[in-house]
């Protein structure tokens, strides 16, 4: 009862001021209203590792092969599945910035931070069809060889190009190439950073060229974006060694409800969401709207989560649906008897957390793959 007479008591004491200092509260509250959401929203940015949200400009499509890697690794709520599905915690995927038509390709990899650590770098390369059947029944095979293009006068460079990855292939396939080339791009980010340049080269059993028309790989330039050349890095930035207790579970969405978002009605933060009216603690829902903060354009996937939060009491004797610990329950004893002055009972706080996986557009227009840990309560308990 105490809100609404609070609330008539402000508003009976504004009906009584003059026009003009209404107004000026009026100004002065939006005011601080638009600085607090200034401040939360600082916040949030600061626990997903931002400074300012991504400038996107237009619809973006991300990569196939992005999507499914998101897919893999979380639900559709955002959960991850299993921390150690992922190889590390970021993956990145960069388009090519020449956009030429020719084979050389440029990655520009400024944003992966020099602290973190290079796990596994991949090429992926889309490979057309043959334009030309003359020479097609001559050649079944052909081998296909990535270069590093160095410039002149590099500090470590003994020649223009450096091989980094080559195999042999099936002329009249078609479809997505992966190569390895971890190594190459883990001393170039050491050493360089920045732009890396790559150039692919096609020759056949012998030795010789091959017709252009005859292998072909999309570039950026003239082809559908589902074809672009992309490089795909997994990194660890060093968080993983705070992955949450819940890491040995093969599936973590077993144990998290799968209902579908609340309406709006309900994603309030003070939102209770009474589970039966009980008052013990106990995991309440919390949806976090991406669209509502102002972040679904740069945002893929998940659209929103549901982050829960623990509220009710701990009221003695503590049972076991409570997952009260040895010290709550000795605390919860201490003050029923009313032993010791000041020892209040023990606190309804989360048991165990979950990480979420987002899948994103970064500053650069890369799209980015990131877990981050402790965001989704799975149990409450008293401590």
């Amino acid at each position: 009862m105490l809100f609404p007479i609070g609330l008539v008591v402000f508003v009976c004491s504004a009906a009584a001021r003059p026009l003009h200092n209404s107004s000026e509260h009026a100004s002065t509250s939006w005011t601080q209203s638009g600085e607090v959401r200034s401040a939360a929203i600082k916040r949030l940015l600061e626990v997903f590792g931002m400074e300012d949200p991504p400038d996107i400009h237009g619809h973006k499509q991300p990569p196939q092969y992005m999507l499914d890697l998101y897919n893999t690794v979380a639900d559709v709520n955002g959960v991850t599945r299993d921390p150690d599905l992922l190889e590390g915690n970021i993956v990145r995927s960069f388009f090519d910035k020449s956009r030429n038509e020719q084979v050389d390709f440029r990655f520009n990899l400024s944003s992966v931070a020099r602290t973190e650590k290079i796990l596994v770098a991949e090429l992926h390369l889309f490979k057309l069809r043959p334009q030309s059947t003359q020479t097609l029944n001559r050649h079944h095979f052909c081998q296909v060889s990535i270069y590093q293009q160095v410039a002149r006068g590099h500090k470590n460079s003994t020649q223009k190009q450096k091989l980094l990855a080559s195999r042999l292939m099936p002329v009249h396939s078609t479809g997505w190439e992966v190569f390895h080339i971890t190594e190459a791009v883990s001393s170039w980010m050491m050493d360089e950073g920045g732009n890396i340049e790559l150039r692919v080269v096609v020759q056949s059993l012998g030795g010789g060229q091959m017709d252009k028309k005859l292998v072909r790989f999309a570039s950026g330039r003239n082809h559908h974006q589902s074809k672009q050349p992309m490089m795909v890095l997994f990194t660890d930035d060093g968080r993983r060694s705070t992955i949450q207790k819940n890491a040995d579970l093969n599936d973590t969405t077993s144990s998290l409800p799968q209902a579908a978002s609340p309406s709006r009605s309900t994603r309030s933060l003070g939102s209770t969401g009474k589970e039966g009216g009980s008052t013990h603690c106990q995991r309440r829902p919390l949806f976090v709207d991406f669209e509502e903060i102002g972040w679904s354009d740069w945002i893929v996937s998940p659209k929103g989560y549901n982050a829960y939060y623990c509220k009710g009491f701990c009221s003695f004797p503590l049972g076991q649906s409570m997952v009260a610990t040895n010290h709550a329950t000795v605390q919860s004893i201490i003050n029923a008897l009313k032993l010791v002055d000041g020892v209040e009972m023990p606190c309804c706080v989360p048991d165990e957390l979950y990480s979420i996986s987002l899948l994103y557009f970064d500053e650069d227009e890369n799209v980015v793959l990131k877990q981050y840990n402790d965001m989704v309560v799975g149990t409450c308990g008293c401590h």
